[in-house]
């Protein structure tokens, strides 16, 4: 048990400093670039996405540790643990694409790829310990709302 929670604050802490460091890139195009573009009607509010992405970091972690400290000698353990660092990658380069390059529709190209590793992971995930898909789920919901936000962000400019 300690090593399990280990593992999930080690991932969660993971998580949070990739998010941490799209959000360097993100707080310089927020007061600029970002205010002058228009958005759709059911944009939310700016200070909505630190603590859903915070949440959504920390649920994501608890998740991949969960799965660490799995059975070592399931055989999809190395590519579901592989897929979610993909993913993770896949996060961060969304906002450099979107804020850093100011591009939305790369930016909404590249959250597609995400969704689908996302998707992927959830698979793995479940075929290794099906309950931490409930850990995921609200992620994925969550980068589906921010696809048809980006898609309309890029439709509008």
């Amino acid at each position: 048990m300690k090593h399990l929670l280990i593992k999930c604050i080690v991932a969660s802490v993971v998580c949070l400093a990739m998010g941490g460091l799209s959000g360097v890139v993100t707080a310089d195009a927020i007061p600029t670039w970002y205010t002058t573009i228009q958005k759709p009607s059911f944009n939310p509010p700016s200070w909505v996405f630190g603590p859903v992405w915070t949440t959504l970091y920390i649920l994501m972690g608890i998740a991949f540790g969960v799965i660490w400290d799995s059975d070592s000698s399931n055989p999809m353990k190395r590519k579901a643990m592989g897929i979610f660092g993909i993913q993770l990658l896949l996060n961060a380069l969304w906002s450099i694409l979107f804020f850093g390059l100011q591009n939305p529709f790369a930016a909404f190209i590249e959250i597609i790829v995400l969704q689908i590793f996302i998707l992927l992971t959830i698979l793995y995930f479940y075929r290794i310990k099906a309950w931490t898909i409930w850990l995921l789920v609200p992620y994925s919901l969550w980068v589906g709302f921010a696809s048809v936000l980006n898609y309309s962000i890029y439709i509008l400019n």
